[in-house]
């Protein structure tokens, strides 16, 4: 059975860091770009983070540049999500997503993550 389990999201104060885990079962990762995508309550869907599936390019949203990282470890068929000086707008529930091409079509989604940034 294919499956994305994300894992790491939570609750933390405003400045605070949190890293999400994306981990992949009936597939191997390697072959795939990954990206995470968050949604927050009444706002659409938007595409935060991606590393292409050799993990030589990176790529992120905007607004999370200089803050989020993202990284791969093919050995153990996982992808990180690295976030810090986490704020209020970065609140929402992160899904990771595997794709032929960071700029392509989900092949793949996760269930999802909560992260919820507030003092």
């Amino acid at each position: 059975q294919v499956q994305l389990v994300e894992s790491g999201g939570g609750w933390v104060q405003p400045g605070g860091s949190l890293r999400l885990s994306c981990a992949a079962s009936g597939f191997t990762l390697d072959a795939y770009a990954i990206g995470w995508i968050r949604q927050a309550p009444g706002k659409e869907r938007e595409g935060v983070s991606c590393i292409s599936s050799t993990g030589d390019k990176t790529y992120h949203t905007d607004s999370v540049k200089g803050r989020f990282s993202i990284s791969r470890d093919n050995a153990k068929n996982t992808i990180y999500l690295q976030m810090n000086s986490l704020g209020p707008d970065d609140s929402g529930v992160y899904y990771c997503t595997a794709r032929e091409y960071c700029n392509g079509d989900v092949h793949y989604w996760g269930q999802g993550t909560q992260d919820t940034v507030s003092s």
